[in-house]
């Protein structure tokens, strides 16, 4: 089969791309909006973009050429929290990717109770393993639909005692979860451990 990626509409190229480009690790991202609640989000078109500073960034698109309560609420206050969830999330986590109106306050609706962040206004979640609070570093427009990149920069990071070891996360203990195409995820299922490769420290410029 041959598919000319001109020949497709974006909701046809969205449902393409989402079962190619898979597993995707999910940032579920909490924010503040204006009127003070707390807005709650799962979001796989993310990734690392720098280790120091550390940035991560988010693709967040529209919905009918609006910005979601994400984009507008980090817009307002140029913070936002990402969670990752673990297998015991999962539902929460599907739930909260319902739209909502501005008002609704997903972390009420689904009963997930918060923390305040240390860093910035922002709470994170308390059932989540790892919570990294960002600062807004810079957004950038792509494509034709409104899709903008959100990159932050961490500035706190929440780590559930005992997921650190030696300086790195112990997946097969934190369990994370990511998204297929569709309304499907995954776990991490078979965890294949091989040497190590040599690799030249990382430095700053």
């Amino acid at each position: 089969m041959k598919i000319y990626a001109d020949s497709m509409g974006p909701e046809q190229t969205y449902k393409l791309l989402t079962g190619i480009v898979v597993p995707r690790p999910i940032a579920w991202v909490s924010t503040l909006s204006e009127t003070g609640l707390t807005n709650v989000a799962p979001f796989s078109c993310y990734t690392i973009v720098s280790n120091m500073p550390p940035m991560i960034g988010i693709n967040i698109g529209r919905k009918a050429g609006v910005r979601k309560d994400t984009a507008t609420n980090i817009l307002f206050n140029s913070h936002f929290v990402v969670n990752i969830a673990d297998e015991t999330l999962l539902e929460p986590l599907h739930q909260s990717a319902g739209e909502y109106p501005p008002q609704i306050s997903e972390t009420q609706l689904l009963d997930l109770e918060t923390l305040p962040g240390e860093s910035m206004p922002v709470p994170r979640l308390v059932a989540a393993p790892i919570s990294m609070e960002c600062r807004l570093h810079s957004v950038t427009p792509y494509g034709d639909t409104g899709a903008e990149f959100f990159v932050g920069e961490i500035r706190v990071w929440h780590i559930r005692d005992g997921l650190l070891n030696d300086g790195k996360i112990d997946s097969t203990i934190l369990r994370p979860i990511c998204r297929l195409g569709g309304p499907n995820y995954a776990t991490l299922g078979k965890v294949v451990t091989l040497q190590a490769v040599s690799q030249t420290p990382k430095t700053v410029l």
